[in-house]
């Protein structure tokens, strides 16, 4: 018999493929509706999605890939239950979880977005050398 409170519990890698979907829809400053209607859904349907309530089929999870621009493999990258791509075994952090954090962050969000409208080259250079200047090196 099936326990009634893990029924309702989501399954992590449908929580991992949902909180990948609204990375990326975030990234790109896409909103839940824009989404849905790109989809021919509603956006309550993407917020199941993004909680990972709501299962993605195939096929959907294919078109959702199309519209924001990435591989399906995207929305699995350090999925629970993944052999580590490292090949170190039972390594506890993946480095990209750090950098996913952040990319997931409303700052990370905005930093990102304002970073990639620089254009030139020599001025983000500069912003790197300003951030990493007022950083507290943990080292020191």
């Amino acid at each position: 018999m099936v326990d009634k409170e893990n029924k309702k519990k989501p399954n992590p890698t449908d929580v991992h493929v949902g909180s990948r979907i609204r990375l990326r829809r975030n990234m790109l400053g896409m909103s839940q509706e824009k989404l849905g209607e790109s989809l021919g859904i509603t956006f309550q349907q993407i917020q199941k999605y993004e909680k990972g309530t709501n299962r993605v089929g195939a096929s959907r999870l294919q078109a959702i890939a199309n519209v924001l621009g990435v591989p399906v493999s995207f929305l699995f990258e350090d999925a629970p239950g993944q052999a580590p791509a490292s090949g170190k075994g039972f390594a506890e952090d993946h480095p990209a979880n750090f950098a996913l954090d952040f990319c997931s962050s409303t700052e990370g969000l905005q930093l990102n977005r304002a970073f990639v409208k620089i254009q030139d080259v020599k001025v983000r250079r500069k912003v790197i050398e300003l951030v990493k200047a007022l950083a507290v090196d943990d080292a020191e």
